[in-house]
């Protein structure tokens, strides 16, 4: 773990800036403030955001609680190019600059090319999108080219083949995901290295799925007696050759505390541990919940003309699954579909499995939804 690509990455824990502390419809920017500085305090420097993480807010809280507070030379922060906010090649440079602006700085060190399937690949490829990429880091605007990734392993490698000057791919990676056929996150990563490229790993706790675990599972990792659950989530990437960096969207202090203790001092994973994560991901499998991670693609940028909380809906739904709790009712009828669209609403349009990473058939769960929680309707 210590022959480093990017030596200029510390540690290996990174802050994703997409799931941050809220006060109603705004940033918590006094508690992001001290988490900031509370990871920097510890050696940590890795800092990820896009312009469309909490509806364009991510962005601007990189400036108002890391890039004024801090020297520059102090923190490594990624940004991405996102296919919906360009429409041809000459769109990609203002957006770009606008992005560099919200942020307050005036290069990123990382630049991904966001979300790459084989369907928006080919908008990036007809905008010149990566080629355009490569201009900006010869201009000193962008140290090092990348990409993130959602799809089969043979996407990645036909972008890494018609691309092979892209530096580091960004990948999802945790334990439930690993041999997944939808996700195939072992086989993108196997890709990945076949190309010799360097690893980012974005969604190691699956949107808090690996935290909050059924009973038996998180006795078994409690007997364990080696950290929280999301350490061993945490821990289980960071174990894998090549992995330069393990993203972690911290909502609270509390997140950035356990995740800080678990990674100051990084231990890779044991045999015994890999074989109970196995044990965890049996049970997990047991309980056919619908595996979301809480992005929120579906529903950010007006992506669902019926304003239907799509994952908030999913989340409601696993954990009546998981718990069998009336409170799950309550919450679906009194909050989720008090001024939103209810599941049954949904007309069946697709945005949202356009965008969705997890290729979920999200218009089919919706019905689910419905029949769950409208059943008296």
């Amino acid at each position: 773990m210590e022959n480093r690509i990017f030596p200029e990455m510390k540690k290996h824990l990174g802050f994703g800036m997409m799931r941050l502390p809220m006060n109603g419809d705004n940033v918590d920017t006094e508690q992001v403030k001290r988490m900031v500085d509370l990871f920097l305090e510890n050696g940590f420097n890795y800092f990820d955001t896009a312009h469309g993480y909490i509806n364009g807010l991510s962005e601007l809280a990189i400036k108002e609680c890391l890039t004024k507070r801090h020297k520059r030379e102090e923190f490594l922060l990624t940004d991405k190019l996102t296919g919906q906010y360009f429409k041809t090649e000459a769109d990609i440079r203002p957006f770009f600059a606008s992005q560099l602006e919200a942020c307050g700085v005036d290069y990123f060190d990382f630049y991904l090319m966001h979300s790459q399937n084989a369907n928006n690949f080919k908008h990036f490829k007809a905008c010149r999108a990566y080629e355009t990429a490569f201009e900006l880091k010869k201009e000193g605007k962008i140290r090092h080219v990348g990409l993130s990734f959602h799809d089969k392993a043979a996407v990645l490698d036909q972008i890494l083949t018609e691309y092979p000057d892209i530096e580091i791919v960004q990948i999802q990676f945790n334990y439930i995901d690993y041999e997944d056929d939808s996700v195939q996150s072992k086989k993108v990563y196997e890709v990945a290295r076949k190309h010799n490229k360097p690893l980012l790993v974005m969604e190691p706790v699956k949107g808090g799925h690996l935290v909050n675990l059924p009973d038996e599972a998180s006795e078994l990792l409690k007997s364990m007696k080696n950290g929280s659950n999301a350490s061993y989530a945490v821990r289980f990437a960071a174990s894998f050759d090549g992995m330069e960096m393990v993203l972690s969207g911290m909502s609270n202090m509390e997140q950035m505390e356990d995740n800080i203790s678990t990674m100051k001092e990084f231990k890779p994973f044991t045999e015994s541990e890999f074989d109970a994560v196995r044990k965890v991901k049996e049970i997990y499998a047991k309980l056919n919940t619908i595996p979301c991670t809480g992005c929120r693609y579906c529903v950010e940028e007006n992506h669902c003309p019926k304003d239907i909380l799509i994952s908030d809906m999913f989340s409601c739904m696993n954990k009546k699954q998981i718990f069998h709790s009336w409170n799950e009712d309550y919450y679906y009828e009194d909050v989720l579909t008090a001024d939103h669209g209810k599941a049954s609403d949904c007309i069946s349009c697709g945005g949202c499995e356009r965008v969705c990473p997890q290729h979920l058939p999200i218009r089919k769960l919706l019905k689910d939804v419905a029949a769950e929680f409208e059943k008296d309707a």
